[in-house]
């Protein structure tokens, strides 16, 4: 039973965070770059990635968030044994997944449907005749010069979403790790014991000879 609960603890976790790593194509476009590297065509990209996202489908939200819980519930139900192991593992496992679901919940979601949901796609100033440009390969920097500059208010809660996704999936994975840790642990703790079963019949055995020897 402890082998298929982390096995339902980490296919959890290591759903959730595949679908943080595909944010990294609009993540690394702000994560660790200057101020100038950060040009308006960057965020610009950037947001339009994070205004589709606000715009899936509920269905999809579903999923993700039954996913989240069977993960979350499984490693509760885990801890619940009070076992050495679990307690330092799955307690461990518990903050660190907890504080992703908080981050996500109370910082990623609300971001995303106060600051993008209502961003127009296309943005001002991209009609047919950008599409057009846009498809000639040699006035592609002539292009994106003709973008909007990017407002002010919106370059911060940009920057905040790259590093909240970040946060969850460094937590993510510490969860990935500390369950590698506890499955290690089970198995040395497997190991110790076998060893001692194979040990007590030579003890037994012992006595016998010497008693043997004597008579």
């Amino acid at each position: 039973m402890a082998g298929l609960r982390m096995s339902v603890v980490v296919s959890a976790t290591a759903f959730l965070l595949g679908l943080l790593f595909t944010h990294w194509i609009a993540d690394s476009l702000t994560l660790w770059k200057s101020p100038d590297a950060q040009s308006d065509a960057r965020l610009w990209t950037a947001a339009s990635y994070y205004s589709i996202l606000s715009r899936m489908s509920p269905t999809l939200a579903y999923i993700y968030l039954l996913v989240a819980v069977a993960g979350g519930a499984t490693l509760l139900w885990s801890l619940g044994d009070l076992r050495a192991g679990n307690l330092m593992f799955d307690g461990g496992s518990v903050l660190l997944y907890s504080s992703a679901v908080v981050m996500y919940l109370y910082s990623v979601l609300p971001n995303l449907l106060t600051n993008f949901k209502s961003l127009p796609l296309p943005f001002p100033n991209q009609g047919a005749p950008m599409a057009s440009t846009l498809a000639a390969e040699s006035n592609k920097a002539a292009a994106l010069t003709t973008l909007p500059p990017f407002p002010q208010s919106l370059r911060g809660p940009t920057l905040e979403l790259a590093s909240s996704h970040l946060i969850c999936s460094v937590a993510l994975t510490g969860v990935v790790l500390l369950q590698a840790g506890r499955w290690w642990a089970e198995q040395q703790d497997d190991d110790d014991e076998e060893d001692e079963e194979d040990a007590e019949p030579l003890d037994k055995q012992e006595p016998k000879e010497e008693s043997k020897k004597i008579s």
